[in-house]
């Protein structure tokens, strides 16, 4: 099982006394009995916070899962790759498990963006003897409809169709029906981003050679610890005392600092931090994938996590002691072996929701995603109606790049502008509605560089509409501590969605759209910045933020 230490430094008072109120409450206790009313004294939402906690009984309920698992197994003829289809709880634990166990069978692709170009390169090695995982808890989420759309008018009877959602849904019901050989049904009482132990995540995984018998084996001392009532033998409650302290004492950027074998747990905590926690105008900020930096390059809002497996190397090297001894409160978590993953995923899922306790807030809804959805919705629906997205002007242009929200000047300016008020606690996060691909990632890394060493603020990245099911809580029902820069981009070649009268370029830009509106709705300042040509616009502009920055 995983081990844990840490140094808290000034942050160990209020950690006591966060134990403390976990101890005279019942907190572990009522969470156990499934006690709504921990969270909320309204009737209402407690029975709904009721319906949501089944994810508690995933591990003893193990073989209810993996024994449909492994028999569907042995009816697949060879496979040859398998295509995820899903969002956010449907699509991050799988991948984080193949990455971090080593699949040993076909290779896992996740397609989690509606960028033209991610769906094109998805589908580049061809789709014959692929299987495709279609992966909704509502069964209507827009981005894995309009994906299983596309590719089941391209696959035809070349590829096999597997649906993961909960009963009754449209995709429960499609998933009756030819071209899908077969439909999971996940307990309704199980949020996505709790649902890693589930259908959501052990299905994927598992058709990709993960052990996932193994995985829930070594998972089921973790549980039983994380039932012990006394938070100083309980792993989860003692570390959701530490992130509860935390947001309370004004540490709330979680920065994780991941060994590489591990590093795909990092999106996977993100959403689940940011998701539960964000709302109500507080909320932890994961920060995950920020180059680390020196003590003194960091403000007093951080709480540093490392987690590694035990025959790695610590993540940041002797930096994380430098951290420590320069008073930066520091978690060290250690997995024994590396299945210790189901094992890590539980504790986290304990600690988010007692966490959430602490800091007053429900950690099991999501109430400012669905603006998002909203906008964009309200967005698709204009351009049915006049066959174009309603956008506002271009305020400044410099080459291929279009900037809008700023009021004039030069794109540099309107960059030092909105960067000048970026001090502790402020946060900048890049958010790019672009294919996720290793070179705009590395872009969008070096500028987090830049604006971290520069203004020592925590930073974050996503791509778009992935960190809309994940960050985007946070972003808008969080503190209004952060700044925002949305780039988008106009897709050299488009693709159609079966049945729709838009293209995938165009829902792309009416999501961004719709979450960049959100966002200012919300109050947080924003700037959208257009490329023409990303690959040679991204750095571009990369060279503009570093020039407003004074490096």
């Amino acid at each position: 099982m995983s081990s844990q230490e840490s140094s808290l430094g000034s942050l160990q008072p209020v950690v006591v006394a966060a134990r403390k109120r976990l101890r005279a409450t019942g907190a572990v206790g009522r969470l156990w009995r499934r006690d709504g009313a921990l969270w909320s004294s309204d009737g209402r939402v407690a029975r709904s916070i009721e319906q949501r906690l089944g994810w508690l009984s995933t591990p003893h309920a193990a073989e209810e899962f993996l024994s449909p698992i492994e028999g569907f197994r042995r009816t697949l003829p060879a496979t040859r790759r398998v295509i995820l289809l899903g969002m956010g709880g449907s699509s991050l634990a799988p991948q984080v498990m193949v990455q971090a166990l080593g699949g040993g069978g076909p290779p896992l692709t996740v397609l989690d963006s509606t960028s033209p170009d991610a769906v094109r390169d998805a589908e580049a090695d061809g789709i014959e003897g692929t299987v495709f995982v279609v992966s909704s808890k509502s069964g209507t989420t827009v981005e894995t409809r309009t994906l299983a759309a596309y590719f089941r008018e391209r696959a035809a009877d070349r590829a096999a169709f597997v649906a993961v959602t909960d009963p009754g849904t449209p995709l429960a019901q499609a998933g009756m029906t030819t071209p899908f050989v077969r439909a999971f049904l996940n307990p309704a009482d199980i949020g996505g981003r709790y649902s890693a132990l589930s259908y959501f995540g052990l299905l994927p995984a598992a058709l990709a050679g993960v052990d996932v018998r193994r995985l829930m084996e070594r998972t089921a001392p973790m549980v039983r610890a994380c039932r012990h009532e006394d938070p100083d033998r309980n792993p989860g409650a003692w570390l959701g005392a530490v992130l509860g302290a935390a947001a309370g004492a004004g540490r709330d950027k979680v920065t994780l600092l991941l060994s590489p074998a591990l590093a795909g747990l990092g999106a996977w905590i993100e959403q689940l931090l940011a998701e539960s926690t964000g709302k109500r105008g507080t909320g932890l900020l994961p920060v995950d994938g920020e180059p680390p930096g020196e003590p003194d390059t960091y403000g007093p809002d951080r709480l540093f996590v490392s987690i590694r497996q035990t025959a790695d190397p610590e993540p940041a090297g002797d930096r994380l002691a430098r951290l420590a001894a320069a008073g930066h409160p520091v978690v060290r978590l250690t997995l024994e072996d590396p299945a210790d993953l189901g094992a890590e995923f539980f504790r986290w899922e304990v600690a988010t929701a007692l966490a959430g306790f602490l800091m007053g807030i429900n950690p099991f809804d999501e109430p400012n995603v669905q603006r998002s959805k909203d906008i964009t919705n309200e967005l698709l629906e204009a351009y049915r109606r006049e066959g174009r997205l309603p956008e506002e002007p271009a305020a400044l242009t410099r080459g291929g790049v279009s900037l809008s929200g700023a009021a004039g000047g030069t794109i540099s300016a309107a960059l030092a502008d909105l960067l000048a008020a970026a001090v502790p606690p402020q946060y900048v996060a890049l958010l790019a509605f672009l294919p996720r691909s290793p070179e705009y990632d590395a872009v969008l890394q070096r500028m987090r560089d830049d604006i971290h060493r520069r203004r020592r603020v925590a930073t974050t990245r996503g791509f778009g509409p992935r960190y809309l099911h994940s960050t985007g809580q946070l972003f808008k029902g969080g503190p209004p501590t952060g700044i925002f820069l949305v780039f988008t981009a106009t897709p050299a070649a488009d693709l159609p969605i079966p049945g729709e009268p838009y293209t995938f370029g165009t829902l792309l830009r009416a999501q961004a759209l719709g979450d960049i509106q959100a966002l200012r709705s919300a109050g947080r300042p924003v700037l959208r910045i257009h490329l023409a040509d990303p690959g040679r616009d991204l750095p571009a502009v990369g060279r503009m933020l570093s020039s407003a920055l004074g490096t």
